[in-house]
């Protein structure tokens, strides 16, 4: 990622921050409901939350989940500030970007991510990371959105001409052959909408290592 397209990531959702979560209220609970429905993370496990935002996984994480390790990484300190008054000390919070996470190799039993993959300039290195930091028969939960709904492809189209910050969506096509290529197996991806409108996607994968 360059320079400018770091800043303007960085200055959107800095900006955001204070009010992200009641101005996407809707969009943001049911995402989180899709990809919780999904994740089956295990008491005992551990899981990071790459692009965490505000925390709004996490805390459902904390008090659903009987002695689970958490963490986050998410490149927008104010998006973290917002972050750590939500969560627990007990949570790991990072400030750093996807395709350089700063935890060790083999650290977590899951890795999930939503709604943030749109913004990778580099998906393969940010899956090769996410890779890294899973233990052997990990299990990776991606959120995002599907450029296979035509309400995606063109926002998708409009954002890339007009929003620095926007990188770009992709189809269920797309995103297998990228987690693929990362190195996961067993890539299961469920499309659906959340409403009459928008269009998601949740892929799920398995690390053997």
């Amino acid at each position: 990622m360059s320079p400018t397209d770091t800043n303007a990531v960085l200055k959107e959702y800095d900006k955001l921050a204070p009010h992200y979560d009641r101005r996407w209220s809707f969009y943001v609970e049911q995402t989180l409901r899709e990809t919780l429905s999904r994740l089956e993370l295990e008491p005992g496990e551990s899981l990071l939350d790459v692009g965490c935002g505000t925390g709004v996984l996490l805390k459902a994480l904390s008090t659903s989940v009987h002695n689970a390790t958490l963490a986050g990484a998410d490149p927008s300190p104010e998006m973290l500030k917002v972050a750590r008054k939500r969560l627990d000390e007990a949570v790991r919070l990072e400030e750093s970007p996807a395709e350089n996470l700063p935890f060790a190799d083999a650290s977590f039993d899951v890795v999930v991510s939503a709604n943030a993959f749109h913004y990778f300039r580099n998906p393969l290195g940010a899956l090769a990371e996410m890779a890294r930091v899973l233990r052997p028969n990990g299990r990776l939960v991606l959120t995002d959105w599907c450029d296979d709904y035509i309400a995606c492809r063109v926002c998708n189209l409009w954002l890339r001409l007009f929003n620095r910050a926007h990188f770009r969506t992709y189809g269920e096509k797309q995103c297998r052959q990228l987690l693929e290529q990362a190195g996961f197996t067993a890539v299961r991806i469920d499309r659906y909408k959340i409403n009459w409108f928008w269009g998601i996607m949740t892929a799920r994968a398995d690390y053997h290592g």
